[in-house]
């Protein structure tokens, strides 16, 4: 459970939890607190607050770090992804593509299939996050320390010459693109959430 600061009170957000408890139980489900945490994001993000309980009365343990679907969230005064997995992920992508065929194959075919398997590993979800430049800056640089392993140089402006000469986009750049996109796919979709938040 993830409650914005300001935003309903502990108080609240527990009445509803244990309304949404109550509804399950025609249907014969159940709800998994020991599967459930509970984060506050808001100016008083670090101040501790009453716990919020289940029906049975098992307490929801407040986290500062929370995965869904796959993306991080960080415990903070703004909305705010943690993109130290995507990267650690990333990194494991790519040394198994280097493991299998880093020394028989070209640079143009390692880094398309870089491009292709680990790209995508670690821009996951991102379009639906609020990055900035630092944190744009960091995924750069993991594609920066990729073609220095690739290249065997530390020296940047060279690996930035690579990055051109092979057309290699750098991960804010595809950051962008996937945002645009992601808008477009938004705003235009049938479902009744995108369409009430398009007019927000």
């Amino acid at each position: 459970m993830l409650y914005a600061d300001p935003g309903p009170s502990v108080c609240e957000v527990n009445k509803l939890l244990q309304s949404v408890e109550r509804e399950l139980i025609q249907p014969d489900m159940a709800f998994n607190a020991n599967k459930s945490c509970s984060m506050r994001v808001g100016p008083r993000f670090d101040v501790t607050c009453r716990s919020i309980t289940s029906l049975s009365g098992v307490k929801i343990p407040s986290v500062d770090k929370m995965r869904h679907l796959g993306v991080f969230i960080v415990q903070s005064r703004l909305f705010k992804c943690s993109l130290d997995n995507a990267k650690k992920s990333f990194y494991r992508c790519a040394n198994a593509v280097f493991g299998k065929i880093g020394r028989i194959a070209s640079e143009e075919v390692t880094l398309e299939i870089i491009r292709c398997k680990c790209i995508s590993v670690l821009l996951y979800g991102t379009e639906a996050c609020l990055l900035n430049k630092s944190d744009l800056s960091s995924l750069d640089f993991v594609i920066n320390r990729l073609f220095m392993k690739l290249f065997k140089t530390n020296n940047i402006k060279i690996v930035e010459l690579c990055q051109y000469q092979f057309g290699f986009e750098k991960p804010s750049v595809l950051w962008k693109k996937r945002v645009s996109t992601f808008n477009v796919k938004f705003d235009t979709s049938d479902n009744a959430f995108c369409k009430l938040t398009s007019l927000l």
